[in-house]
């Protein structure tokens, strides 16, 4: 087969058919990236030296360690014990303190996995809201969502910001500081979380107070959707762990002390993470077979599968083909109209993509249209972050939508109703935002 196709044939048939086979989803995302990544490999588009540099990728190895120490944390009970006290004081104020819920799992997915906060705070904020005597459907798809944007507020918050980053220092653009982002994201977690306050309730159809099935469904149904959103089962996370209060302080003492050189630029976040996670293992806050357990492979996979196919991308030339082809007609174009066009586009190809697919698809494009332009590639990067994760139209964008899905007795239209205003409302904060904290 290579002897007859180009490189870059190959690649784009190969390109053509994951993304297609993701849009199909009825293949787990990780397997389908792996697939493409062993055909490049085997048709000589990409030499074995460079399929190990993606798996060794900082990202990765950053996600990995992240992981390790996200888990160390909910192996400890810490995250259960936090989120049960803060239910308990939402019970005794109320539906206000269901929002407070809400808003603090938000802040904590800036620095934390979003699903296993989801996953272990969803049963409460729906058994709560019964006692209230409230609707839980118009709690459960908020905190989804707040998730979600409190994912954008810093480079860790989400495996697309740390993949775009990385995909950008490919191109020989400056690395994103841990917190530069920060004003941008908060920005646009605000106005989210504004629009969810004032208006969700109002748009989610109302069933009997009882909400949706009960909270077995969730374990029934966890993997529903996944296959072209985050991929991998929540299991892992579902049952509650007793507080062991030394290992959870010393668990939160090594995380505070990751993100904290990291942000002063004592060493890379990959650098810094892999010591956190190996210092845990010394201190023995988890044994390694545990930390083995917490590294949720396929996330790991999927993006390594997804980061071989950007390589043969910039390898075969079809990058810079495509790249060419599409900004053409564009450099006379005004740069606020292609900020938006670029994150309209990224937004709308992450709501049937995987995040993982769309940070290796439009970073590349990104900074070449950026060059095109004779603009600072950075405020378009942070565009694609932004937009890579913003996926609320639909229960299956992202994995956290599909956990609540069934869980609040919710149908597709729901998420329409409330997610397809939540797009157009963070586009516009975020390319406003972009604006002021990134200039071009």
């Amino acid at each position: 087969m290579s002897s007859l196709l180009s490189p870059q044939a190959i690649t784009l048939i190969v390109l053509v058919a994951v993304v297609a086979t993701m849009i199909w989803d009825k293949l787990r995302s990780d397997v389908v990236a792996l697939t493409g990544a062993a055909v490049l490999l085997m048709t000589g588009v990409v030499r074995p030296m460079q399929v190990q540099s993606a798996f060794a990728s900082p990202a990765i190895v950053a996600l990995a360690c992240l992981f390790v120490i996200a888990y160390a944390m909910e192996l400890s009970g810490l995250l259960d014990v936090s989120i049960r006290r803060l239910v308990g004081l939402c019970r005794r104020i109320g539906k206000a303190g269901l929002w407070i819920v809400i808003a603090v799992a938000g802040a904590a997915s800036a620095f934390l996995n979003n699903t296993p906060i989801v996953v272990l705070t969803a049963p409460m904020v729906r058994q709560t809201a019964k006692a209230l005597n409230l609707s839980p459907k118009c709690f459960l798809m908020p905190l989804s969502y707040a998730a979600v944007l409190g994912g954008g507020c810093t480079l860790i918050g989400t495996s697309t910001n740390l993949l775009v980053n990385d995909m950008a220092a490919a191109t020989a653009q400056p690395r994103f500081g841990i917190f530069e982002i920060t004003p941008v994201g908060v920005i646009v977690a605000i106005a989210g979380g504004l629009y969810l306050l004032l208006f969700s309730g109002r748009l989610i159809r109302d069933g009997d107070h009882n909400g949706g099935p009960d909270e077995a469904v969730l374990g029934r149904h966890q993997d529903i959707g996944l296959a072209a959103a985050q991929v991998g089962e929540a299991s892992a996370f579902l049952p509650q762990r007793r507080l062991q209060p030394l290992k959870a302080l010393v668990s939160l003492a090594v995380f505070v002390a990751v993100v904290a050189l990291a942000a002063m630029n004592v060493a890379p976040i990959a650098a810094c993470a892999f010591a956190g996670a190996v210092l845990l293992i010394l201190l023995r806050v988890v044994t390694a077979d545990e930390a083995y357990s917490g590294l949720r492979p396929d996330v790991l996979m999927l993006i390594a599968g997804m980061l071989v196919l950007g390589i043969a991308l910039r390898a075969s030339g079809l990058a810079d083909t495509a790249t060419v082809s599409l900004i053409g007609g564009l450099d006379s174009l005004d740069p606020l109209l292609a900020l938006i066009i670029v994150y309209g586009v990224t937004l709308f190809a992450t709501e049937i993509l995987s995040n993982a697919t769309v940070a290796v698809l439009f970073t590349p494009v990104a900074v070449s249209l950026a060059e095109a332009l004779h603009v600072s590639p950075r405020p378009f990067l942070v565009a694609v972050m932004m937009a890579g994760s913003a996926a609320f139209a639909t229960p299956f964008g992202y994995q956290t939508n599909a956990l609540v899905y069934q869980m609040g007795g919710y149908n597709y239209l729901d998420f329409v109703k409330v997610g397809l205003p939540l797009n157009l409302i963070t586009w516009v904060a975020a390319v406003f935002a972009i604006q002021i904290y990134f200039p071009f």
